[in-house]
C-alpha cells in the first residue's frame, strides 16, 4: 500500500514516515500541496495523510484536487482544539482526523483501519487493481458506505435505506419496516417511496458493478440484501 504524507514540518514528517514504513507501508512525503499533486499525477496512492495547515494550497483544497480523478481515503492532521477544522474535514468526506500532537504509531494504526474499512487489505501488501473488492463496507459513524471499494454518493434516505438492509444481511424487511426505520414520522411518505429509493440505489450500485444486483425483491414481502 502506498501512502502519501503531506506535512510541511519535517520533524513531524520524519517520525510519521518511520512509523508507516515500520508497518510495511510504502510512504512518500511532500512538503507542499503542489508537490503532492505532481507526485499523485505520476503514480496512484492508496491513502493520503494531509496536514490542514499547508503553506500553499491547504489541506481541504488539496483533498478536493486529489479526489478529482479517483476516490482516495484521506486522514487529516489538525491543530489542537481546531474543532472547526475537524467539522469541515468530516463534511467534505474525511475518513479520519488526528489532532496534533499525536503518536506516530497511533496514526499508522489509523491508516491501517481506514484502509481496511475502505476495502484494502491494510497489511502493507498491494491489491491487484483489476480485482474488485467484495461486498459493502459501512462506516456508521461517518455515515458512509462503500461498495466494492468505491464510495457511494447517497442521499440521506438512500443511505438510511441501505444501512437498514446492511444491519440484517439476508433478512427480508417489509416496506413498512423500512419506512419505520428510515422515514420515521414522515407521514406523507408511502410504500412507493421505498420502491423509488430502491430503484435509485440499484442504479448507483450498477455504476460500480454492472453485473451485480445485491438488493433482492421478494414479491409481496419486501427486500433483502446480499452482502457477498
Amino acid at each position: 500500500m502506498r501512502i502519501l504524507l503531506v506535512e510541511d514540518e519535517s520533524a513531524i514528517a520524519d517520525t510519521v514516515l518511520y512509523a508507516l514504513r515500520a508497518e510495511g507501508f510504502e510512504a512518500v512525503h511532500c512538503l507542499t500541496g503542489g508537490e503532492a499533486l505532481r507526485e499523485a499525477g505520476r503514480t496512484p496512492f492508496d491513502l493520503a495523510v494531509l496536514d490542514v495547515g499547508l503553506p500553499d494550497i491547504g489541506g481541504f483544497a488539496l483533498c478536493r484536487e486529489l479526489r478529482r480523478e479517483r476516490d482516495l481515503p484521506v486522514i487529516f492532521l489538525t491543530a489542537q482544539n481546531a474543532e472547526a477544522d475537524r467539522i469541515l474535514g468530516l463534511e467534505i468526506g474525511a475518513d479520519d482526523y488526528v489532532t496534533k500532537p499525536f503518536s506516530p504509531r497511533e496514526l499508522a494504526t489509523r491508516v491501517r483501519v481506514v484502509l481496511r474499512r475502505a476495502g484494502g487489505n491494510g497489511n502493507g501488501g498491494s491489491v491487484a487493481a483489476t480485482e474488485p473488492e467484495p461486498g459493502f463496507a459501512h462506516d456508521s459513524e461517518g455515515k458512509r458506505i462503500r461498495y466494492r471499494g468505491q464510495a457511494l454518493d447517497l442521499t440521506r434516505y438512500e443511505y438510511g435505506l441501505l444501512a437498514a438492509l446492511l444491519q440484517r444481511p439476508g433478512a427480508v424487511l417489509s416496506r413498512a419496516q423500512l419506512m419505520d426505520r428510515v422515514w420515521g414520522d414522515a407521514l406523507d411518505s408511502g410504500d412507493r417511496t421505498v420502491d423509488t429509493h430502491i430503484k435509485t440505489l440499484r442504479a448507483k450500485l450498477r455504476e460500480v458493478d454492472a453485473e451485480a444486483d445485491p438488493i433482492r425483491t421478494h414479491r409481496g414481502l419486501g427486500y433483502s440484501l446480499d452482502n457477498g
